[in-house]
């Protein structure tokens, strides 16, 4: 029994030294794991000079980057301006004259969606102007032109919550663009320069190029849809006339008859009324006959713009494969009015169906012309800088900084490794 207690206490006591043993080296390690406020102290006391230096020399790294390999950005603003349109009508001598502005907010949000495909597709044709490869990938991405082409409004967003309780007519000037910056960014300040003239140039033209394709496909579907449109009408028309004719013949031969019902009456009733057969004979014979006048004057409508439909034909079968050699819009203005000036030339004095159809289209031609050259327009040259100094002195500063203390805190812990391994 003694020695049962006996071999019990040994153990105990065996089991008490390992706990006490293993406290002590649990302490020892967290003692050693502890970064305490003094060694922080000593390591920039001792590494101040060194992170110092280092952070100068990564300043003057980035400021020499700057200088050598910072790029230029150059703004070119494009006003905005406003151009007087007259609309008029065929069916009367009416016109209107309105002020616009040549772009509004709709068709600036469709042309800086529809620019990026059109430089795109140059790019892909390599159609491009010589030197401008990288310009042009750069125009084909849309994210550039959400940044690099801002809009001035008339009325900012801030103004807008200032000036809402004041006016209503304020929701169309908040709307209401002034004037387009364009920046572009080169190597160079005249490469900068070069680019932003460029980008205008493209904004311009493309914008030109996409109008006056919108307006021949519109001219293509019109000739297409509208021309059988028409022909079934036409057809529909003279089947009535027809119907209208014997009608006509009919009253005749019946008034012939009975030539003592020449009464007129003073009752106004639609010929095409069941009550109007009762009307006297002369009374139905004149309302046939109005009707048989408008049936007329229908067909020669039908078939004057079926004329006028094969007049815008023509023009398209010459204005078509211009379209396709060239994307500069303005040049394509200007060659699509030779052609309607040529047509014009052919013109009898007294064919004033063809020569509604050409004013039209000349109209439409002059008003996109005038749209992207005098509506557009610069009155200041582009002005280019080199921003992003400070920026970039301050990358390489706070780089260098960083790295350094990386670097001295890694041989701080493989000092600290050394020496646990020597004990």
């Amino acid at each position: 029994m003694l020695l049962i207690l006996e071999v019990i206490l040994q153990i105990h006591g065996f089991s008490m030294a390992q706990q006490n043993l293993g406290s002590d080296l649990g302490q020892e390690q967290s003692q050693e794991g502890e970064i305490s406020l003094l060694d922080i102290v000593n390591f920039v006391r001792d590494s101040w000079k060194k992170l110092a230096v280092a952070s100068i020399i990564g300043g003057a790294v980035g400021l020499a980057g700057w200088f050598f390999l910072g790029s230029y950005t150059a703004e070119y603003i494009l006003l905005n301006n406003t151009s007087t349109s007259t609309a008029s009508t065929s069916t009367s001598t009416a016109s209107t004259s309105t002020s616009t502005y040549a772009l509004d907010l709709v068709s600036w949000k469709t042309i800086q969606k529809s620019l990026p495909n059109l430089a795109a597709q140059i790019e892909e044709e390599g159609k491009e102007p010589e030197g401008q490869k990288q310009l042009y990938k750069s125009l084909a991405n849309e994210q550039w032109w959400q940044k690099n082409v801002v809009p001035s409004y008339a009325i900012s967003k801030a103004d807008t919550k200032d000036l809402a309780g004041i006016s209503k007519d304020l929701d169309a000037a908040s709307t209401t663009i002034l004037s387009l910056t364009i920046a572009a960014s080169g190597a160079t300040k005249e490469k900068s320069v070069d680019n932003a003239r460029a980008a205008a140039k493209f904004l311009r033209t493309g914008s030109a190029y996409l109008q006056l394709r919108n307006i021949l496909n519109g001219y293509e579907s019109e000739t297409i849809s509208t021309v059988a449109e028409l022909q079934k009408r036409i057809t529909t028309t003279e089947v009535e006339m027809g119907y209208q004719l014997q009608r006509a013949k009919a009253l005749e031969e019946l008034h012939k008859r009975f030539p003592g019902t020449n009464s007129a009456s003073g009752q106004v009733v639609d010929p095409k009324d069941s009550g109007a057969k009762y009307m006297p004979i002369s009374t139905q014979i004149i309302a046939v006959n109005n009707d048989i006048n408008q049936s007329k004057e229908n067909l020669t409508r039908m078939r004057d713009r079926l004329a006028q439909i094969g007049v815008l034909k023509t023009f398209l079968d010459e204005a078509s494969p211009l379209a396709e050699k060239t994307y500069d819009g303005l040049v394509l203005g200007d060659e699509l009015l030779k052609i309607e000036m040529q047509m014009r030339a052919k013109l009898s004095k007294d064919d004033r169906m063809t020569q509604e159809i050409l004013d039209q289209l000349h109209s439409q031609l002059l008003q996109v012309q005038a749209r992207f050259t005098k509506g557009l327009e610069a009155n200041t040259a582009p002005t280019s800088t080199k921003k992003g100094m400070i920026k970039t002195t301050a990358g390489g500063l706070a780089g260098a900084f960083f790295l350094m203390l990386l670097v001295l805190l890694g041989q701080r812990v493989w000092l600290n490794v050394k020496s646990g391994g020597a004990k």
